[in-house]
């Protein structure tokens, strides 16, 4: 496929191929996925925001169809948020701008990547980013997450998920839209190395103004939550609710989709562009 036309396609990067999808046409706009999800997750909403946008979603490397080159490593926000901009490159416009929404760890690599190429977001909303070394509590957590990975170690798959769904109150994993299960690469090399990141919030305050932070209205209680509230604070942003619990783009995609576009709207955008709905 080509890269600039809708459909599905494939993108070599450095240690793999990532699997994107584009739908729409307009100012691209970019979704990036978290945790064990891939792009199908996003197929509601992005369905919405493509009667305006160019939408590209893709899976992230090691999870579904984008296959890593060698064997399974740990990831890396980093090595993550590089993916996302040679996906830009390749899909938009050369050297224009994207607004950009980044979904649980989704979220820290939209911020890394806001850090790292400013000059290629034009906003950036990351909702819920499970950087569990923001709370005061961060030990305590960390501690908890390497009893998850441990029990997956000892027991397998079910048994950990069980426990990890501690941070979302204890509730079973709600059933997403997926292209695979990616549990176990999730709990083997993804789950502890992504919550243990911690944003650069000092490097990213000065443009604080084009970041809104976001969280899900049923999970306020939840420890999955608790780091968008810190990072909305140190940024000196207001935390925007939006519907649903963590995964509420995939319940409430069109609920959703509407309020994005308002965040997206309010947010003033790098290099004098105009905003993403207009």
């Amino acid at each position: 496929m080509d890269p600039r036309e809708s459909g599905s396609g494939t993108l070599a990067v450095p240690g793999a191929r990532l699997h994107y999808e584009v739908r729409g046409e307009g100012p691209p706009l970019l979704l990036i996925a978290g945790g064990n999800s891939d792009a199908d997750v996003f197929g509601g909403l992005a369905a919405v925001l493509a009667a305006g946008h160019r939408v590209v979603s893709y899976d992230p490397r090691g999870n579904s169809r984008s296959v890593l080159d060698g064997p399974p490593a740990d990831q890396r926000i980093e090595v993550h948020a590089d993916d996302a901009y040679r996906l830009l490159d390749a899909v938009a416009a050369p050297g224009g701008t994207a607004s950009v929404f980044g979904s649980c760890s989704g979220g820290l690599i939209a911020l890394e990547l806001t850090l790292r190429h400013p000059e290629r977001v034009r906003s950036v909303v990351v909702h819920e980013p499970p950087s569990l070394s923001l709370l005061p509590d961060a030990e305590d957590q960390l501690a908890f997450i390497e009893e998850v990975h441990a029990a997956f170690r000892r027991e397998g798959v079910g048994a950990a998920m069980a426990k990890f769904s501690a941070l979302f109150g204890g509730r079973a994993a709600p059933v997403l839209p997926e292209a695979q299960d990616n549990s176990a690469f999730f709990l083997a090399h993804t789950m502890r190395p992504f919550t243990r990141f911690l944003p650069d919030v000092a490097a990213l305050a000065p443009m604080a103004e084009r970041i809104a932070v976001a969280g899900g209205r049923e999970s306020r209680t939840q420890v999955a939550h608790r780091p968008a509230v810190v990072l909305a604070e140190r940024l000196g942003r207001e935390l925007v609710e939006f519907p649903g619990g963590h995964s509420g783009y995939a319940k409430w995609p069109a609920e959703f989709a509407r309020l994005l576009l308002d965040v997206f709207a309010a947010l003033p955008t790098g290099r004098g562009q105009a905003p993403c709905g207009s």
